[in-house]
């Protein structure tokens, strides 16, 4: 199954946590990296008086489980349990963080499903289409992709994001290269 998980930091150091978050992607059982954004700057929603992220996305093909539910759950846990590992601490919603991984989509099919916690996971993820941080690397790898439930592509819906914010809320950083394992710097 296809899924494309976002990947965020402004904490430490946080260029290096993010490669080694898509390292460490890879490295799922059963998972196959299909593709790495490059790494963007971007200006923080919610709380803004925290220093700039970095996101990317990645393509992953992962094991698509029992049903599509169970699979993202799955998925979802090995996440959580990566971001653990990798040194993110509990912190405010939307505050600082030393890596965030969000599950944006999950296959073709659109996932609502209740967390052990009592959260549901949603999938597509429900802020995705007005959030320019995952839409402008997300469209660098697939601009064609419509996520279920969507009228517009990926392409189309980070154009509409960035005319609404800015050509400055999403500036490049770097582009990945597989061989080192790291981006490198933009320019």
């Amino acid at each position: 199954m296809r899924a494309h998980i976002g990947l965020g930091a402004n904490v430490g150091q946080a260029e290096v946590t993010l490669a080694h978050a898509v390292r460490a992607l890879s490295a799922l059982p059963g998972a196959r990296l299909d593709g790495v954004s490059s790494l963007y700057r971007t200006r923080p929603v919610g709380v803004i008086d925290q220093p700039d992220f970095l996101n990317a996305v990645v393509a992953l093909d992962v094991p698509a489980g029992a049903d599509p539910e169970s699979g993202a759950m799955a998925l979802l846990s090995a996440l959580k349990g990566l971001e653990a590992a990798l040194g993110r601490q509990p912190r405010e919603r939307w505050g600082p963080r030393e890596l965030d991984l969000d599950l944006l989509l999950f296959g073709p099919d659109p996932v609502h499903v209740e967390r052990p916690d009592g959260r549901w996971l949603q999938v597509p993820h429900p802020q995705m289409a007005e959030r320019l941080f995952v839409l402008a690397p997300l469209a660098e790898l697939s601009p064609e992709l419509r996520p279920p439930g969507w009228s517009e592509t990926v392409a189309q819906a980070a154009e509409r994001r960035r005319a609404a914010e800015g050509e400055e809320a999403v500036i490049g950083a770097g582009r990945w290269h597989a061989e080192l394992g790291a981006w490198r710097a933009a320019g």
